[in-house]
């Protein structure tokens, strides 16, 4: 029998999210996702081993924090 490992959680129970997920998500590129890691714009993310994985949460809180404020009437 083979050890199959689970995909990695957050802290909520969901499943983590991978830059292409995220990318297409926002519908970018993933090389966007990327150029905002590097330039550290992006959404907060976890190392898990040498992948980059991010929290759902994470990633929404990341859009609410740059989503246009209401108009004003």
């Amino acid at each position: 029998m083979q050890f199959q490992p689970a995909e990695p959680e957050a802290r909520d129970g969901r499943r983590l999210l991978t830059i292409e997920e995220i990318a297409e998500y926002c519908g970018v590129p993933a090389a966007t996702v990327r150029t905002w890691r590097a330039n550290r714009t992006g959404p907060r993310g976890i190392r898990v081993g040498r992948h980059v994985r991010h929290r759902p949460s994470d990633v929404e809180l990341w859009l609410e924090l740059r989503s246009d404020p209401p108009p004003r009437w």
